[in-house]
């Protein structure tokens, strides 16, 4: 089955995106950049916007920034778009460049979350930015999502707001937020946003509009899948709708027994540690005893199977309110779990959530996720006029975008091509199925060869490599269901963890043959894979392995086994090292069968939930035996929503039911500056400044012995004299070398994992030791 997507329950369950009749202002033709200021907007002949969309983001024209693609499907259906690109949030002068939007402003923080942006997983500000010309930090400000609206409201405070972007979708219910410490309210309460867009949204997007230009005022609009907004108590939008609390999909805790309804009530009260006479001093009476609740006749279990259950689309399941979760860590992750259970588009309900009380109460819903684009949307998306590089008023005065106006984000996927949408990974620590979804939405053959030859024969610079062919993950292309039934009724968070799915089919063979149509094309010298392999699928197809190992690497291939040992892993819900051990095999034996010196980077995590320090200890064992040297460390970093910040946050593992009692899970967090230098040392075991702490950590752990000057020691026995400096192949990330420090030699250019042979460079020469046998860099 080559491409189930096509025959889905989704790809017939939504209106098309194309079928709606364009708005009138089409006769304005297509922008070659959408405008940024009142002058484009004459040279286009427009007197006004219809929408203007505010971004964090350098506007780069390029279908791999959610903004661009944005504006482009809503220019598409007829919509005058105009965008402000990182405004001036001080005041509200930046947000009326473009005179007052005609149907509603767009709002979003960018292609990152605006914390994530700024701060390290240290919480330590960032003095870059990728996203912005010249790689300068602080062009945006903090909570971006919320401080833009704000200024959008405050600009012409009528204007309906449409919020969307993965800011607005990771923050659409209450959620712990890292950088503060504390659970913080939905981003549709603190932006005061009309409506709220999360996942990919182009099929929310355009419906919206099309009803906003019919003159549909927004706060009537509550029935489109992928929205939240904010209802009072008491709206009669909400009548119809079947009510279920969220205890009863998955019970949070004890359920309590029965009071004995032959007790009278002074023995009721007994039986619970309390008194209802007056005359026994501190004891409660019974009117004040909020415990003990009259008689309740409960429907009978056996009998309960047999009842109709209600209707899945007029059903919405009330999560415990702001308030609760906020001060109960219990019943946070009970809604974490809740959230992560709806949100299959086949069989989710709606949401909703309380926030506030009294006269400021309100509820936020949540309905249930968009339907996913069919091949032929995700092609009509890809398809559009792109321009495919930032925006004119970037450039330098030679019209060119290096240097001082280089944005490294578009550097990054200049020359790539996006394939697919989507990960039924489930790992606990990413937040791409949170927003985008497990259901894997394709490209067809044909339109991303389109794209290649339009990188060829139209983008300055190509040099004939393609630096990306995939998305969030590098093989999932057309992977899903072996049947649609299943497709929409599956609730499990993985179809990968803790083993392959029976029903989900593997077949790489699509994915292989566009890998050597496109390799074999007219002017272009080599396809490369840039994006994260799942190698545990990979190794399901021997013959994708090949033909990627012996075709698209460019002498080093990225991977993240993330870790070693079963603890972690199963927090993580990632396979275990043996699935990379199986992977090597195969990379090892078809880069011999080809005659290339080849090697396999693998990245890990520290500092994650359930990590204790003898699972880093173990680990570090595992990179000094294989001879790894981590340069870069990654240390796990709780992105809102997400199931491992959850852990992070509650101390509980959502993946295994939430219990008040000893059925519940624990999960050991690493918290603390101290503990989390020590899991990251142990990631850089080689590194001298790391050894005293090291040292006294084995010396506690009880593995002394693998202290010393042999070989299959981790550490030796003295410190060498160091300056205390890092040293990085990213010269950002390195602190100056200091005298008697030796510096790597001139044109060699350290790779990620500096224990491996570096590329050789121009400033090498032939012949030399360094370079032979060694491939080109790429």
């Amino acid at each position: 089955m080559n491409a189930p997507l096509d025959v889905s329950f989704f790809a017939r369950a939504a209106k098309p995106i194309t079928s709606y009749r364009p708005y009138w202002a089409r006769r304005f033709g297509v922008a070659p950049f959408l405008p940024m200021s009142r002058a484009e907007m004459e040279q286009l002949g427009w007197d006004s916007c219809d929408i203007v969309l505010v971004t964090g983001d350098a506007y780069v024209d390029h279908p791999s920034f959610g903004m661009a693609v944005v504006g482009r499907v809503l220019e598409a259906q007829g919509f005058r778009v105009g965008i402000i690109a990182q405004p001036d949030w001080t005041s509200a002068e930046a947000f009326k460049a473009l005179g007052k939007p005609n149907l509603f402003w767009g709002v979003t923080a960018g292609n990152m979350d605006s914390m994530i942006n700024r701060y390290t997983a240290d919480r330590k500000i960032r003095s870059d930015d990728a996203y912005t010309p010249g790689d300068v930090g602080g062009k945006r400000p903090d909570r971006a999502a919320i401080v833009y609206s704000q200024r959008c409201r405050e600009a012409f405070k009528d204007v309906p707001i449409v919020l969307g972007g993965i800011e607005g979708s990771l923050r659409r219910i209450a959620h712990y937020d890292y950088w503060s410490d504390k659970v913080r309210r939905s981003v549709v309460v603190d932006s005061k946003c009309d409506l709220l867009l999360y996942g990919n949204a182009e099929r929310a997007l355009v419906e919206v509009a099309h009803r906003i230009a019919a003159r549909e005022p927004i706060e009537q609009i509550t029935d489109v899948r992928g929205t939240a907004f904010v209802r009072r108590p008491g709206d009669p939008t909400a009548a119809g709708w079947i009510e279920i609390d969220s205890s009863e999909v998955d019970a949070p805790g004890r359920v309590e027994s029965h009071i004995n309804p032959y007790l009278t009530t002074s023995e009721q009260a007994q039986a619970q540690g309390q008194s209802c006479s007056k005359e026994e001093g501190d004891g409660p009476t019974v009117e004040a005893n909020p415990a003990i609740q009259p008689l309740k006749f409960m429907p009978n279990p056996a009998l309960q199977s047999k009842r109709k259950p209600p209707p899945r689309d007029r059903s919405v399941i009330r999560l415990p309110s702001y308030e609760q979760v906020r001060s109960d860590a219990v019943l946070y992750a009970h809604a974490n779990r809740v959230l992560h259970v709806e949100a299959n588009p086949g069989n989710a309900r709606a949401l909703v959530q309380a926030h506030g009380e009294g006269a400021t109460a309100r509820d936020v819903w949540i309905n249930p996720p968009p339907i996913p684009l069919t091949t032929a949307e995700m092609d009509h998306v890809f398809d559009l006029p792109y321009a495919r590089s930032p925006h004119p008023t970037y450039a330098d005065k030679h019209g060119r975008h290096d240097g001082a106006t280089k944005i490294p984000a578009w550097e990054m996927i200049r020359f790539s091509v996006n394939i697919m949408r989507g990960c039924f990974g489930g790992c606990t620590f990413c937040s791409i199925t949170e927003h985008e979804g497990r259901i894997i939405q394709s490209r067809s053959e044909e339109s991303i060869i389109k794209e290649v030859e339009d990188i060829r024969d139209k983008v300055e610079g190509f040099t004939g490599v393609v630096s990306d062919l995939g998305g969030p993950t590098a093989n999932m292309y057309r992977l899903g269901c072996k049947t649609p039934e299943i497709e929409a009724a599956c609730r499990k968070p993985s179809c990968v963890y803790p083993g392959i799915c029976s029903n989900l089919h593997t077949d790489h063979g699509p994915l292989i043959k566009i890998y050597k149509r496109a390799r074999e094309l007219r002017g272009i010298k080599k396809v490369l894979i840039g994006s994260g392999l799942r190698y545990d699928l990979a190794i399901q197809s021997p013959e994708y392995v090949k033909e990627l190992v012996q075709h698209h690497v460019g002498g080093y291939l990225k991977i993240a086994p993330e870790h070693t040992e079963g603890g972690p892993l199963s927090k993580m819900m990632k396979p275990g090292i043996g699935s990379y051990d199986k992977f090597k095999q195969l990379f090892e034996k078809f880069s011999e069968e080809a005659g290339k010196k080849q090697y396999l980077i693998p990245y890990f995590i520290a500092a994650h939930p359930g990590t204790s320090d003898e699972d880093m200890m173990n680990l570090a064992v595992w990179l000094k035996k294989n001879g790894f040297r981590a340069d870069q460390v990654q240390t796990f970093y709780p992105s809102p929503m997400a199931t491992a910040t959850a852990m992070y946050h509650t101390n509980l593992n959502p993946l295994k039911g939430i219990h008040r009692d000893e059925r519940a899970e624990r999960v050991d967090i690493v918290r603390g500056d101290k503990r989390r230098r020590l899991h990251k040392a142990f990631l850089r075991y080689h590194d001298p400044n790391n050894w005293p702490l090291l040292r006294e950590a084995l010396k506690t752990l009880g593995r002394a012995d693998l202290i010393g000057n042999g070989k299959h020691h981790l550490i030796p026995t003295f410190q060498p004299m160091t300056d205390g400096g890092y040293q990085s192949a990213r010269r950002k990330n390195s602190t100056p070398v200091a005298k008697g420090v030796v510096a790597p030699a001139k044109g060699r250019l350290l790779t990620q994992h500096t224990g491996l042979p570096p590329r050789v460079t121009g400033a090498a020469r032939a012949g030399s030791p360094v370079g032979a046998g060694k491939r080109k860099p790429r």
